[in-house]
């Protein structure tokens, strides 16, 4: 579909949030998380869209800054030269960030390398051991509701934690 990179931050965004890349539905609208993906991130981090949509306070950020097109069972992965690219330029602009939401295993294996070898549920599992730097998160596209299913604690601990994050943060 070409190159139309989405990306939305200042240099007094408090919170970044770190996806995966743009899906079609984005990378038409060119609003970052515009899909229901975005719809479940902002309900895990109690967080209405006139905030989320605050670059001053959210910082929004793909590994991927285009849509990688469709593949045989949902969206092909983030392209790969796009973080390296970028992300350290970006990073030396947010001055003022205290914290990452790393959203999905391939931000969580680029930003901690050592956790790479473990899998997206022990790192979610264990966000507690990342902070105050990182919060690791599944995905939150609704293919994923089974993995929800199967992981309760995720409703019952994570999120919870989650949302008292984001709340002190953007006071």
């Amino acid at each position: 579909m070409g190159p139309r990179p989405i990306v939305s931050a200042q240099t007094t965004s408090k919170l970044v949030i770190i996806g995966q890349a743009p899906g079609k539905a984005v990378h038409l609208s060119g609003i970052p998380w515009d899909d229901k993906s975005g719809d479940s991130l902002r309900n895990w981090m109690g967080m209405d869209k006139s905030v989320f949509y605050d670059p001053q306070q959210v910082a929004l950020i793909p590994m991927g800054f285009c849509y990688p097109g469709k593949g045989k069972s949902g969206d092909l992965p983030p392209r790969k030269e796009c973080a390296p690219l970028w992300h350290d330029l970006l990073f030396e602009a947010l001055i003022d960030y205290r914290l990452i939401l790393l959203v999905g295993k391939y931000a969580q294996d680029y930003y901690l390398p050592k956790a790479s070898k473990e899998t997206l549920t022990e790192n979610v599992k264990n966000f507690r051991k990342y902070l105050p730097n990182f919060f690791p998160l599944p995905h939150p596209s609704p293919r994923n509701n089974i993995w929800q299913a199967k992981n309760p604690w995720f409703k019952e601990d994570v999120i919870p934690a989650l949302k008292i994050s984001v709340k002190s943060l953007l006071k």
